[in-house]
């Protein structure tokens, strides 16, 4: 089967801290047709004209703002601290509506990579934590429906919503056509959530845009990692077969997180990262249409 959807790359890694140009043109000489800036480049304290002028040098070089990742924890105690961190989502929603970018990306809460963060249960309680969560998504969806932005929120792992059940009740209680799902598979197959192509079918079209990234272990910090592309858990056959299913065509974005590898191996290179990136889904995907050919 043809894939019909569009690939892209997070500007995270080394990109993060590189001028946007060398980002667009790095990423447009390797092959990718978008690209997924995150909020170190796509600031919305930055005068809006620079922030179009970043979607325009994006658009000119023939690629796509895949989606803007305004990833904030939601979910502290420090009232002011929160209420800050959805007023900075709620800017960087606006923004992109501004630029004609239809998408953002969110996630809950706590980080358990952030030793300051609560511990769900002996910090502060499930439904506490998820009031905050459920507070922060009615002033997204808000904005979102001023600015003609979609929102499409994430499970990762640690957090509230972090699989596929406990996402699904972000998703019913936060219920918008302005609300879809960034489907990333490696929080999932980390709490045991195998059967990638039974996910994506329940999800059909509430999926709204999608990460590329494996895992490999338990959801506990230190005892897991997310390894190359096709190293561990993901049945990527199942996975593409699963968006050719549902008829997906929006953007496959590669998150690139597998940090040892990148430091040691790639020394630290956001480019060969890009690169190695594109050659792995470019031979998954066509081994698995090879075999639906045979």
């Amino acid at each position: 089967m043809e894939r019909e959807w569009k690939l892209a790359f997070v500007a995270n890694l080394g990109y993060a801290s590189m001028p946007a140009e060398d980002v667009i043109t790095s990423l447009a000489a390797i092959g990718y047709q978008g690209v997924e800036w995150t909020t170190s480049h796509f600031d919305a304290v930055r005068p809006l004209a620079e922030l179009q002028s970043l979607v325009q040098q994006t658009r000119d070089a023939g690629l796509e703002v895949s989606r803007i990742m305004a990833h904030e924890d939601l979910v502290t105690l420090d009232d002011a601290v929160r209420l800050e961190r959805i007023r900075k989502t709620v800017r960087v929603i606006e923004a992109a509506g501004e630029c004609r970018v239809a998408n953002v990306g969110t996630m809950t809460g706590p980080a358990p990579w952030d030793s300051r963060a609560p511990k769900v249960g002996r910090d502060i309680s499930e439904s506490a934590a998820w009031a905050q969560v459920l507070e922060a998504y009615e002033a997204f969806l808000a904005a979102a429906e001023r600015s003609g932005v979609t929102i499409t929120s994430e499970g990762v792992f640690g957090m509230v919503a972090h699989d596929f059940y406990s996402h699904l009740y972000l998703m019913d209680r936060a219920a918008s056509s302005r609300h879809k799902v960034n489907l990333d598979p490696s929080h999932g197959a980390l709490y045991g959530n195998l059967d990638i192509g039974w996910v994506i079918r329940e999800w059909g079209d509430r999926i709204g845009h999608v990460h590329l990234k494996d895992a490999a272990g338990q959801p506990e910090m230190g005892r897991f990692l997310f390894p190359l592309l096709g190293e561990g858990l993901v049945d990527w056959r199942a996975f593409f077969g699963g968006l050719g299913d549902i008829g997906y065509r929006g953007f496959c974005s590669v998150e690139f997180e597998s940090f040892a590898y990148y430091r040691q191996v790639l020394r630290s290179d956001p480019e060969a990262a890009a690169r190695l990136s594109h050659q792995l889904v470019t031979a998954m995907v066509e081994a698995d249409e090879n075999r639906s050919r045979g």
